[in-house]
């Protein structure tokens, strides 16, 4: 199962102009040498899911990290599905840079191979470097963890997994469209190349191998990327583990909850193994969302104060968790408003490292003078569908549609053969929003504001001529509505 959602995205970002507030990451005093990096990952993760940012499930741990560091509530991922997300931010390109536009759908295709990564601008600074949970950025020869730059690889390499052994008994489960299709048959485990069959939660398998990986490295500087499946379909949690939730109504919450507290668990496993091996004042932490949450939960999970959901070209589909954690680098209980992008964490970790970031990366080192820098201009584009934002302003250009969908009609039934992603026959609807006035983005202004619309199209058609033609089409469209207009999205 590739990331099952409801539709469409693109990617790149952009900065307001006026940020409301403006902090400094760097710490002053010496900086320890050759600090270890963690790169954590959470799947469908919703902007308003986690306490630290105003939601309602107890995320204690992840809101440490956030403490312990700077806390970004303006960043955005490059897309707004799970492949071209994870491969804009592994390879700090917008992914349409290397035809990268939709989700694989069980393809054996992905990132070339010829992408530097994170790992391998890692290994160059003479890094152990190891990936453990959720690839989805290819499958096939050359084309596989072990063949990007990772010394070892334990997870799964497409978009959804079972979190427990096939057959386990006693699971409380919450049906969200397509579950019985994620299976371990279908979506094995892997150790390398080499299938294996770990019994319990998957999420606490990922962190037990983080763990041991952490444990394993007391002589040479670590790069670990740690791609969470947790909360993505399929609803899977024991009795134990819902327990807690008792109270909540409804059964999906109730599931959504578990799952999202074991993630959470789990990062402070993470962090304690750091403190118990003497290493947390010398590594570095990133954690994000690869995209927003989606519209199949039945409301357990939240994207607000933003509307939309995973696969929309709206904040909630774009907009997602950040933080970052480097004690002794960075002062603590910071929250920035500037936007960033997940494309900055490339060039960040090569600064750090004493790297220099591949030529054409195209993200800004968060931990630099110049990465404040108010006036940014970013873009995303999937298929005949872009958007783009600079400052408040914020331009959608979006195929129109003639009727919707419901969401049983797509969810877990790709199309067998290519969806057609040239401009709609009707047309296309450009949408305005002023992001500082209207951030839910309810009011289509594009008739009242010709200049920037005007501004925000030529800016698009510059960046996209560095962009090439998809190496692969999209197998999945979703017809909906948004801002009172029908749409077709392509993912």
């Amino acid at each position: 199962m590739r990331c099952l959602v409801t539709m469409l995205a693109t990617a790149a970002l952009v900065s307001c102009s006026t940020p409301a507030r403006q902090t400094t990451a760097l710490a002053p005093g010496p900086r320890a040498a050759s600090p270890n990096i963690i790169l954590i990952v959470a799947d469908d993760l919703g902007y308003g899911d986690l306490s630290a940012y105003g939601g309602n499930i107890p995320t204690p741990h992840i809101d440490a990290l956030a403490r312990s560091g700077i806390r970004y509530s303006a960043a955005y991922a490059t897309a707004s599905i799970c492949s071209p997300s994870r491969a804009g931010l592994l390879s700090g390109r917008f992914q349409g840079r290397f035809g990268f536009y939709f989700n694989l759908v069980g393809r054996e295709t992905g990132m070339p191979n010829g992408e530097t990564t994170i790992a391998e601008i890692a290994k160059q600074a003479g890094y152990r470097t190891a990936m453990v949970g959720k690839w989805h950025v290819g499958e096939g020869p050359g084309l596989e963890p072990l063949d990007q730059g990772f010394d070892s690889f334990f997870g799964f390499l497409g978009g959804a997994t079972s979190y427990f052994p096939d057959g386990t008994p006693a699971l409380v489960t919450a049906d969200t469209g397509a579950d019985k299709l994620v299976t371990r048959a279908r979506f094995p485990i892997l150790r390398g190349r080499e299938v294996v069959k770990p019994p319990g939660n998957i999420t606490d398998v990922f962190t037990d191998e983080a763990v041991r990986f952490i444990d394993s490295s007391r002589e040479q500087p670590f790069f670990l990327y740690l791609a969470y499946n947790a909360p993505h379909m399929p609803f899977q949690a024991t009795a134990e583990e819902v327990a807690p939730f008792a109270e909540t109504p409804s059964l999906y919450s109730r599931v959504y909850q578990a799952m999202v507290a074991t993630l959470d668990k789990g990062i402070g496993r993470v962090m304690e193994a750091l403190r118990v091996r003497g290493l947390e004042s010398n590594t570095i932490i990133f954690f994000i969302s690869d995209n927003g949450c989606p519209n199949y939960t039945h409301g357990a999970c939240s994207n607000a104060p933003y509307s939309g959901w995973k696969a929309f070209p709206l904040e909630g589909g774009i907009r997602v968790p950040f933080m970052v954690s480097a004690l002794g680098r960075v002062r603590p209980g910071q929250v920035e408003t500037r936007t960033v992008s997940t494309l900055d964490i490339m060039p960040t970790i090569a600064a750090v490292l004493g790297q220099e970031a591949p030529a054409k990366s195209e993200g800004q080192d968060l931990f630099a003078s110049r990465g404040a820098s108010a006036e940014r201009a970013l873009y995303w584009r999937m298929g005949p569908n872009q958007w783009a934002r600079q400052g408040p302003w914020k331009l959608i250009t979006i195929n129109k549609a003639a009727e919707v969908q419901s969401l049983s009609e797509v969810v877990g039934k790709p199309l067998p053969n290519a969806v057609l992603s040239g401009v709609s026959p009707l047309g296309q609807w450009q949408l305005l929003f002023n992001l500082e006035v209207d951030p839910g983005e309810t009011q289509d202004i594009a008739e009242r504001h010709p200049a920037p619309v005007q501004l925000l199209k030529q800016g698009f058609t510059n960046w996209d001529e560095k962009n090439v033609a998809p190496i692969f089409p999209s197998r999945r469209e979703f017809r909906t509505e948004m801002v009172d207009k029908k749409v077709q999205l392509i993912f």
